[in-house]
Formats: C-alpha cells, structure tokens, sequence
C-alpha cells in the first residue's frame, strides 16, 4: 500500500522549499502483554488486538510472570486476569501502575462494585467484564492508554502528592465540565485541556482551573 504523503517541514537555511513530499513516518502500534490463564480466551483477545492493529508483544497465565514481561517488554498497556496463579490480576496490577510501567486493563468475570472498587485501587484504568465484544475492548483500552498518559503528564508537571491529587480532582471536575457542557467524550476533554496546556505555555491544572471558572471553553 503507498503510504500517506507527509507535511513538509521547514529548515532555518533553505532558500526553496521542494516540490516533493516525502512519506509519513506511520506512529509506531501499541505494545500490549496478555495476562490471562484460559489460553481459549487469551488467544480470542490476541487475535482481536492483532486485528486492530495493536502488537502483542508477550502472552503468559501467570501474574507474576505478567509482572516480568512488562518490566522486561515496555509496552504500553497490561491487560490482566482478575484471577491467575503465581500472582492474582490485582496485585500485579499495583506492581505494574506503582512503577508506572504500563496502562493497565483488568478483565473479571464478575462485575460486583467491590471488584470494580478494588480493580481502580489497583491502579487498572479500565475494567471489562467477561464474555466481552471488540466494540467493549477497544474502548476500554483507549480510555486506559489515554488515563495512564494523564497521569504521567500530571505527575511531571505536579510532584508533590498532595499537590498532585489536588490537581488530578480539578483536572476531573474540568473534564466533567467539558463533557457536559460542550458534547465532549473524555479523551477529546483531555485532549483540550492538554493543546492549551501546551500553546500557553502553562500546567494542564492552571488551564483545568479556568474550564471549571468559565473563563475558557473549546
């Protein structure tokens, strides 16, 4: 397939500019490791991923060994097994978030308030409940890659703690506002947040606190 022609960029010494475009660099797949012990079902999400254009790049039915191959792979998101041997889907998911190694997606076949309460403790982003479809999974990964982008752009901007969950609560409220008041969903919310952030100059918080005062709206 021809790829896509690329914006051309502009260098301080040209003195022309080419008539030419150049191909695009495509944005490298989302890594993702399996953590799930029914091989049935680890092979039905692997072949879902690969469908989407995502690279599975280490499978097990271990929780611990889930714990090794994202420390030893670096993808970008861990979808775990609520229950495993060697390591419950739980525990390897604080593991993995303590460090900040990878989105996490917890898979349950049970869907009570305190799995899902304990999933979110966890540091998991996302959770889906068994027998799933595609149109449940690749939501529910979006939601945790761009959750996980969130927090690591927020605790480089805000490194006390109790500072940071200030601003992780005026960052929800923003986005709430966002959503309701403006017909965004919650990645386009932070999206904006983020694009203003960045052309003022200023932390995704201070741009959250104007959202949530009135004083800036997409």
């Amino acid at each position: 397939m021809t790829p896509e022609p690329g914006a051309i960029s502009d260098v301080s010494n040209a003195t022309s500019v080419s008539s030419s475009k150049g191909p695009t660099t495509p944005a490298p797949p989302t890594r993702v490791v399996i953590a799930e012990d029914e091989a049935i079902i680890r092979l039905d999400l692997k072949e879902l991923l690969e469908e989407e254009g995502y690279e599975v790049v280490g499978e097990t039915g271990r929780g611990d060994e889930a714990v090794a191959l994202v420390r030893e792979r670096k993808p970008d998101l861990a979808i775990l097994d609520i229950k495993m041997p060697g390591l419950d889907g739980l525990t390897a998911a604080r593991h993995i978030s303590a460090d900040r190694l990878a989105a996490v997606v917890i898979l349950t076949a049970f869907s009570q308030r305190d799995l899902v309460e304990q999933a979110t403790e966890s540091g998991a982003f996302a959770y889906l409940v068994k027998p799933f479809q595609k149109s449940d999974l690749i939501p529910a990964i979006e939601v945790a890659l761009g959750r996980h982008a969130e927090l690591l752009a927020l605790e480089k901007d805000v490194g006390d703690l109790a500072e940071r969950l200030e601003a992780r609560k005026l960052i929800d409220r923003a986005k709430g506002r966002l959503m309701d008041e403006h017909g965004l969903d919650e990645q386009a919310a932070w999206r904006f947040l983020q694009t203003s952030a960045m052309s003022e100059r200023v932390k995704v918080h201070h741009v959250a606190e104007r959202v949530v005062a009135g004083d800036l709206t997409p």
